[in-house]
Formats: structure tokens, sequence, C-alpha cells
């Protein structure tokens, strides 16, 4: 057995191993650099925010097998790489609906923003334009159009459309995008009623609120959350204009039933710029939605908080691609925690990725700082992905990168 040479320890031989890290001050700052992944970012945000917004960011509808099985497809793909490959240099650049994005990926609309965090809206779209990619608004955002665009006027800023029942509001609402710069539409098409999201209920996150003294003991500790909300303006929303809209008259004046294709042939009558449709999830929806005008779609089923166990955007994602063909977009979003969930989809066929709640926890664990450092652990994430594939370019990116898998069955399913 070789015998270990041992010898006293010297101080110039330590010294290197000990080497403190040096401590940040700033406490955000410090909280945020601790955070290596989205979920990271997801433990932040649970522990500073009250559960109903938490909930109402982190829940989906009825058992949540939806938005389960849509993070359960990214991770049971499986990657293929090529090695011996030049990757020194990786370009993550793209060009989505004609311009350029710095990023493969933009921010998803998401509602209610600022009952995340006060700064709301105003910190996803500077967070957006710092990082060059495209910024989706809500319509029941939490910040009118016009404000999100003075905000960050040289962001690329697409409006997320309902189409209401008051086919007025409806025309107002484009009108006011166009005149703000909004360069597109994303149509969202899977609500014709609100789905059944047990978290919120219990919360008494509805609308109007209806909330319980477990809702307010919940959040009498989180006292910076109420700090800001208390001392910041009171909400408005996207599609109020000049603040005198209330929670009672979303209600009446959101969800329309009745929605047909025809309401998609008027809307293109009316806005000429590109419409992505959101919220296909049949191949047969993508191809008539194209037919009809569509310059796009969004593969999704709206991260599971509409029709729990509704296909599984990933596995459709191939199918949706050769139906579109090149007659426009394709997108994904749901279930994306990971940039290596986005390269995942580029490689499957898709154009561009749409993130919400992987932002939304970083604004909740530090404001817009915190979806800044999003941004760039989904950015890290997608570089070091396409260079341990072996590939250098968005446009390399393909299906022998990638192989679906899932431990549930077949994947390949006709829709």
């Amino acid at each position: 057995m070789t015998a270990l040479e041992r010898r006293f320890p010297r101080p110039k031989d330590i010294a290197p191993l000990l080497k403190m890290k040096p401590r940040q001050k700033d406490a955000t700052a410090r909280r945020l650099a601790n955070a290596h992944t989205i979920w990271d970012l997801r433990d932040i945000a649970r522990r500073r925010t009250p559960s109903g917004p938490f909930d109402y960011t982190d829940g989906a509808a009825d058992g949540e097998v939806g938005v389960s099985r849509a993070r359960e497809a990214f991770e049971d793909l499986e990657f293929r790489p090529g090695v011996l490959r030049n990757v020194a240099e990786a370009d993550t650049s793209t060009t989505v609906l004609g311009a350029p994005s710095a990023l493969p990926f933009g921010m998803a609309p998401t509602g209610f923003t600022r009952m995340m965090h006060s700064a709301g809206e105003r910190a996803v779209v500077a967070a957006a334009e710092r990082a060059q990619i495209p910024y989706a608004l809500s319509t029941v955002g939490t910040t009118s159009i016009e404000q999100v665009a003075e905000c960050a006027p040289s962001a690329r800023k697409w409006f997320q459309l309902y189409l209401w029942k008051d086919r007025a509001l409806s025309r107002e609402l484009v009108a006011n995008a166009k005149a703000a710069g909004y360069e597109a539409l994303l149509v969202t098409v899977d609500v014709p009623v609100n789905g059944n999201r047990l978290r919120d209920l219990r919360n008494g996150m509805t609308i109007p609120p209806q909330l319980t003294l477990k809702t307010f003991i919940d959040a009498s500790y989180r006292w910076e959350w109420w700090l800001n909300f208390l001392t910041t303006e009171p909400y408005t929303f996207a599609f109020d204009k000049d603040g005198q809209g209330a929670l009672t008259d979303l209600v009446s004046k959101l969800y329309d039933p009745t929605v047909t294709f025809e309401d998609l042939e008027w809307l293109r009558e009316i806005w000429d710029g590109p419409i992505l449709v959101k919220g296909i999830q049949t191949v047969q929806d993508a191809e008539d939605v194209m037919a009809r005008g569509a310059n796009g779609v969004i593969v999704s089923n709206h991260g599971g908080r509409q029709l729990d166990r509704a296909p599984v955007p990933l596995h459709l994602l191939p199918r949706v691609v050769d139906a579109v063909g090149d007659r426009g977009t394709v997108m994904l979003d749901t279930g994306i925690m990971n940039g290596g969930d986005i390269v995942a989809a580029l490689a499957l066929g898709a154009d561009f990725a749409l993130v919400g709640r992987a932002y939304l926890y970083g604004l909740m664990a530090g404001g817009e700082a915190g979806v800044t450092r999003a941004v760039e652990i989904l950015s890290a994430e997608i570089e070091r992905t396409m260079k341990l594939l072996g590939v250098t370019t968005v446009a390399e990116l393909g299906p022998e990168h990638v192989r679906l898998m899932s431990r549930r069955g077949p994947v390949a399913v006709e829709l």
C-alpha cells in the first residue's frame, strides 16, 4: 500500500483555498446572484410573495395535470449532441416576424402582473428592451398600452388581445396598440370561459377578489410586498386607457363564448400587422386559422390554466410545424423553465418561444432585476446547450438534435 508523505501545511498553500466570496451589500442583488436556475428564482419568489399572487402565477386548472405533463415532456426528451465541432462562439440571435431578437424567446403576455410585484409590466418591458427581445402586453395586464410604450420606447412590443363581447372595445384596443407602436397582435382563443383554477378559488383570488382571513394573515409578514402595494399607484388595466374601469367590468366584458373563425377574419380587416393565434392545440385548428388570415400560430395550452389534460404543446409542435410549413411563424409556450427547453423547441421546428412563469418568478423574486436575472439564466442555458449539441447558430438546430420520448407512452398522436 502506498504511504502518504505528510508535512505541516503552509499558509501560502492554504490561503488560495480559503478565499472568501465578496459579500454583496444590496440584499436583492445578493439573493439574485445566488439564483442559478429558474427554479431557484421560484423558491425566492415563494418566500417573498403572498400565497395568493404566487399561486395565481404558479397554479393551473383543476388537478394541474396539464402543466405537469408539459414540464414532463421537456424532462423526458433526449438531446443528441454532435462532437468535435468548433463551438468557441455561439450566436443566440434570430429573426422573428421580420425583425431581429437577440435571443430566441420573448416575454409572454401575463395578466395582473403588478399583483406579483408592483413594478409589474414596466419592469418586464424594461428588461426585455435591455435584452433586445420582444415583450407582449396582456389585455388584462395592469399597466396601460400607452404607459408600457412610454416606459420602453425602443422595445419590440406585441399586444395580446381577447376578442371582447364588446367588439367596439376590441376595435379601440387594436387602434390604441397600433398608435402606440405595437407591431403584432397575439389573439388568445382558448378562453371561451375561465379555467377552473382551484388555488385561486381557495385563496379568494377571484374577480372581484373575495379574500379570506387566511389570505391576509399569509400576506402580513411579506412586508415589502405590502409596502410596494400600498405606496404605488392603484392597478389599472391595459384595456382601460383612462383608468376608469373596475374589476366587475372585466367580468361582464371579457370572455366571449361566441367567438368563431369569422371573428378572426374581422380582426384581419381592422389590423394590418402580423396576427398570431395563441392557444392552438390541434393541427386542424392551426390549418384553419392560417386559412383565415393569421400570420402564425402559438402552440399553447395556456400554461395548463384552461382545459386540464389538454394536448402537450411540445408533443404537438412537430405536426403543427409540418402543417403550417412556410406560410407563417410557429411559436411555442407552456412549461418552459430552462434554456434547454427553448433549444429543444427550436430543434423541433418552432421559430420562437414565449416564457411566462419563468420571468414572473424573477419579477416576484426581485422586481426588474429579477426579470433580468431570469433572462440571464435562460440565455446562458441556451448558449451552453447549443455548444454542447455542437451548433453555433439557432438556424443549425434541427430534428437530429432532439428525440421526443415519454414515460407515459407514444408521443406521435394524431390531432
